[in-house]
């Protein structure tokens, strides 16, 4: 791999810096200690910054040899928050708050992020202007969406805004970006059928919503198979289902709840119609109303065609063209996605490796292994640091020093 030295050299301080994170965890928009120490090492490396967007927002200004006259401008975003849940690990940088866990490696993308911006502060080899975003709430909190609405890109004018995740199971060394949809968007759903209680042993005098509710569940796969287009991919999954009190009483009301998938708007707006055209034309039949609920969270995460290939091109001269590999997509959703709507950029995945890294203090047995994401035995992998830093830096490098082309393709805008 072709690491910049001076990262390299600096990689074991960002690390101890890391596993400080990893142990004092941070839920979305309580990441003020969190906030604290990036603010802090920014200003201590001369980086002008600015507090306080999206509530605990930061944005580091490093500005290049020309002081970032020339008006052109990069983004780099890294997430900070924590996760609503109890670490199992026992090594020494484990979490010291219980029900609080970096179970997502977001100590690791503030890490990375640092290590850039330590470098670019002491050599500022580019004219222009670096914004480094440090994030909050990406946890469900939509802190990308609340940074953009107080301002960010207004404040902060820039060209293209870059993201980045690490991914467990794939080797390190490698890196991943493609061009379109790779993330899915996040949609909840709630659905209240009510009928009429009753006596379990006579339920031709009530109405029971459970029979309904099974009905409105198989329907809703239908959409799946014979509603949308077999190449458009989409996910409808009920994973909540209450009702009743007793076994011998028919309840007045059954619950579902659930969560809905897509890599695109057309494909979303499709299974909403049809969702709640079964739930509430299926209630219907049987006598029984239906509060049908639908909450769009997160929309899918589209990378723009020339920023993907400009980040695959910037990810071959680091690691070489057999390691930069095309992305995946995946239905786990992501709120830099809010960013992708406002700004052309790309959102890739650098490899967290098999959980090697873990071996020397996870204990073996069930804690060894990669660790998929949000799982309690989960930590990053430092050695990704002056990777992921070297990616940061020849990326913002490249893009300052070339000119995009005028009519590349543009995010169609907002949507939510």
């Amino acid at each position: 791999m072709n690491l910049i030295e001076p990262i390299l050299a600096q990689a074991a301080a960002i690390t101890e810096l890391r596993r400080d994170l990893h142990a004092h965890p941070e839920l979305r928009f309580e990441e003020v200690r969190t906030a604290d120490l990036v603010a802090a090492r920014l200003a201590e490396w001369g980086i002008p910054i600015h507090r306080g967007m999206g509530t605990t927002g930061v944005v580091g200004i490093v500005h290049g040899r020309d002081g970032g006259q020339n008006g052109r401008a990069i983004g780099l975003r890294a997430d900070m928050d924590a996760l609503p849940m109890t670490e199992f690990n026992t090594f020494a940088h484990a979490s010291r708050h219980p029900g609080k866990m970096h179970a997502c490696g977001h100590d690791g993308h503030t890490a990375m992020l640092l290590a850039a911006a330590l470098h670019l502060s002491r050599q500022r080899d580019f004219d222009g202007t670096v914004y480094l975003i440090f994030q909050p709430a990406e946890e469900g909190g939509g802190g990308a969406r609340e940074m953009i609405k107080d301002g960010l890109f207004r404040q902060f004018p820039m060209e293209a805004v870059f993201g980045m995740h690490n991914w467990p199971g794939m080797a390190v060394g490698r890196m991943a970006v493609s061009s379109g949809p790779v993330m899915g968007s996040s949609n909840e759903f709630r659905i209240v059928v009510t009928g009429k209680g009753g006596h379990a042993a006579m339920p031709h005098m009530g109405t029971d919503p459970v029979p309904i509710a099974c009905q409105i569940v198989q329907g809703f796969q239908t959409i799946l198979t014979r509603n949308k287009k077999p190449i458009d991919a989409g996910v409808i999954s009920v994973t909540m289902i209450h009702a009743g009190e007793a076994t011998n009483v028919i309840p007045d009301a059954c619950e579902i709840q659930g969560t809905v998938r897509t890599f695109t708007f057309e494909t979303l707006d499709l299974i909403e119609q049809r969702m709640r055209e079964i739930a509430e034309g299926v209630s219907a039949a049987f006598g029984a109303r239906c509060d049908f609920q639908f909450k769009r969270n997160y929309p899918p995460t589209i990378n723009t065609p020339y920023e993907a290939g400009f980040a695959r091109e910037v990810m071959a001269g680091i690691v070489g063209p057999e390691n930069a590999i095309a992305q995946e997509p995946t239905m786990g959703a992501e709120d830099f996605s809010f960013m992708l709507l406002e700004k052309p950029g790309a959102y890739c995945f650098i490899a967290n490796g098999d959980g090697a890294h873990r071996a020397g203090y996870a204990g073996g047995g069930h804690d060894a292994g990669p660790c998929t994401l949000h799982n309690p035995h989960y930590d990053f992998n430092d050695d990704l640091i002056p990777l992921g830093a070297t990616y940061w830096v020849r990326l913002a490098e490249a893009w300052l020093a070339h000119t995009p082309p005028a009519d590349r393709p543009m995010p169609a805008g907002a949507r939510t």
